[in-house]
């Protein structure tokens, strides 16, 4: 019997690692394009980088932060609810001691029961108007702020170095099991090959 067969699982399964490693390697290596044979190689990620960038920017634009949500947020009661009590300490804070300073012969004739009437109109003017402002603060932010291209630009000017690390701390198990993968995979087709060669000889 020929033991040098039972080497074979072992470089089988030492080429399936190497193979996979330099698949993973080559998601972002080299960061230029390089000619090689006349063959252009370029990683994945440096060559797919604005492409990568196009597509993210339209998924946040149009799902993740829409600016249809912003404004339903922005504008909903329930928030309008949280900030009346600030809004209301700050109108009362105008009318007892702002005015004064700023109108002091007309503070002088209004006291506490017309300063709770005039908050109170205040107030349910504030409630009415306050939705139609945001509506319309959130139309002018659509207007004035392209999340699309924000995204676009700062993906794109992303460091390649840059974002290989951060994939590597976020993936860096999932990365080394393709490794192991191909190290088993190489080691299963090697044994194969030596069951093969034993039994046709």
């Amino acid at each position: 019997m020929n033991y040098w067969l039972f080497i074979i699982p072992i470089i089988s399964a030492f080429i399936g690692w190497v193979t996979n490693w330099v698949a993973i390697k080559m998601l972002f290596h080299p960061r230029e394009p390089k000619k090689i044979l006349g063959i252009t190689f370029q990683g994945i990620f440096p060559k797919r980088q604005q492409q990568f960038a196009e597509k993210l920017g339209k998924i946040i634009s149009n799902e993740f932060l829409s600016f249809t949500d912003i404004e339903q947020k922005i504008s909903s009661p329930e928030n309008l609810k949280k900030i009346m009590p600030m809004i209301e300490q700050h109108v009362d804070d105008f009318l007892r001691n702002k005015m004064s300073d700023e109108m002091p012969v007309i503070s002088m004739f209004i006291g506490d029961k017309t300063i709770s009437k005039l908050k109170s109109a205040f107030m349910k003017e504030i409630e009415l108007l306050f939705p139609v402002v945001m509506k319309q603060y959130a139309g002018n932010l659509r207007t004035e702020l392209d999340l699309e291209h924000i995204v676009i630009q700062k993906v794109s000017g992303f460091s390649s170095d840059k974002l290989e690390e951060i994939l590597y701390q976020i993936m860096s198990k999932e990365f080394r099991f393709v490794e192991i993968i191909g190290a088993v995979i190489g080691f299963i087709i090697g044994l194969l090959q030596v069951l093969i060669t034993l039994v046709t000889t």
